[in-house]
């Protein structure tokens, strides 16, 4: 279900709006726009909707826009033209109480640079939101020690922020942020002021956090291996434009244009793409209505020496090969129908859909046999081949 919608969404900084918007529409660059007018386009005419309770990574490099545009999401930065709806309600058109009404309810923040009170100690950092909102000292109190503790901070509520890690204190922001149980969270660059290390714990921690709460999150980064880890979707921006909007292996298989290209050249893709994109379609054979004549025969017509056998059901059942088919055949002397149960190797290497290829490259460092891809009712799906592998980590296709 859609949670915000944005149509159309434009942000021209230091006035000169109409010749903006003429040297735009010839084609103009940001950089020759400025040059000439003065003026700087923050973002141009974005468009891309946010899925209830899912993560959208919005990214680009230094100046391509993105935070002007997570800022007007939430009209910290007043847009130029254009409309931001949420739960199909115009931002744009709320008055100043009931645009501070949606931030405080609706909309919670968290900033790259931690944005905490040193004077204030951890708890009371992350009850602000909720004394802002009115909520009386027991009650907010109750409140963001519950966030604390889901952050991993239970116990530091008397701690002041200069005691604090960095981790630590980019916690006590997302803890802020839980405490006033919005629906969106608007995500700045959050963890990109952290050390590598301490920068992947936060990816995780956010990551089962989302399991748990389904919060609908907008997050900004300018790194695409955080993106990809992260991320359902993925807008990539330059010089205030959106470029590509799609899932991670959208943008890894069929990148929009050169710019993107460049973006993922260094990208490992077997932590990305899964075994559902690279499968192909199996030659089968249903061990329930035919025998291995049938078998035999599917095998010639397809130039295959393997089938994939099913039952009627369509579970995997196992394989069989074209030298052990013709076995079976010659030893039947007088003709008779047989089964093919006796041929049937059941010792098939499975996997499913969403399994990143990562997994799968020490099975194809030991042979060449196929991987069924089977779903949870261990229903045959397709197969995945080693070529297909390998051509999908090279990014010179997937099948």
């Amino acid at each position: 279900m859609e949670k915000i919608r944005v149509e159309h969404l434009t942000k021209i900084f230091n006035g000169h709006v109409k010749q903006v918007r003429d040297m735009l529409a010839k084609g103009k660059s940001k950089q020759q726009i400025l040059e000439k007018t003065g003026a700087t386009v923050g973002v141009n005419d974005a468009n891309f909707s946010v899925q209830d309770g899912e993560i959208f990574v919005i990214m680009g490099l230094s100046g391509s826009g993105k935070s002007t545009l997570i800022r007007m999401i939430n009209r910290l930065i007043e847009p130029t033209s254009g409309h931001v709806y949420l739960d199909n309600q115009d931002i744009a058109k709320l008055s100043k109480d009931e645009l501070r009404n949606v931030r405080r309810k609706k909309m919670s923040m968290v900033f790259q640079n931690f944005a905490l009170f040193p004077h204030r100690n951890v708890l009371e950092n992350a009850a602000y939101g909720l004394e802002i909102q009115g909520e009386d000292v027991e009650k907010r109190h109750e409140r963001a020690e519950k966030a604390l503790r889901r952050v991993g901070l239970g116990g530091y509520e008397n701690q002041y922020p200069h005691q604090l890690s960095g981790g630590m204190q980019q916690r006590v922001g997302l803890a802020r942020a839980l405490a006033s149980d919005a629906d969106v969270l608007l995500m700045d660059e959050a963890f990109s002021a952290l050390d590598p290390l301490i920068r992947k714990d936060m990816q995780d921690e956010l990551l089962e956090l989302q399991e748990e709460l389904h919060k609908t999150i907008l997050f900004i980064s300018h790194d695409l291996n955080e993106a990809l880890r992260i991320g359902n979707h993925i807008l990539i921006m330059r010089d205030g434009a959106v470029v590509q909007v799609g899932t991670p292996e959208d943008i890894l298989t069929a990148p929009a244009d050169e710019y993107v290209a460049r973006f993922i050249e260094d990208v490992d893709r077997s932590k990305v793409i899964t075994a559902g994109t690279v499968m192909i379609k199996p030659y089968t054979v249903n061990v329930d209505s035919d025998g291995p004549r049938v078998a035999l025969r599917r095998m010639q017509h397809n130039e295959v020496s393997t089938l994939m056998v099913v039952n009627s059901k369509r579970e995997l059942v196992g394989t069989i090969d074209a030298t052990d088919t013709i076995k079976l055949i010659k030893s039947d002397k007088e003709n008779k129908v047989q089964g093919l149960g006796s041929i049937i190797n059941a010792d098939v290497p499975t996997t499913t859909a969403d399994t990143p290829l990562r997994e799968l490259l020490d099975q194809f460092a030991h042979t060449a046999m196929p991987v069924a891809v089977v779903d949870k009712d261990k229903r045959l799906r397709g197969i995945v081949i080693r070529g297909s592998v390998l051509a999908a980590m090279a990014g010179t296709g997937v099948a």
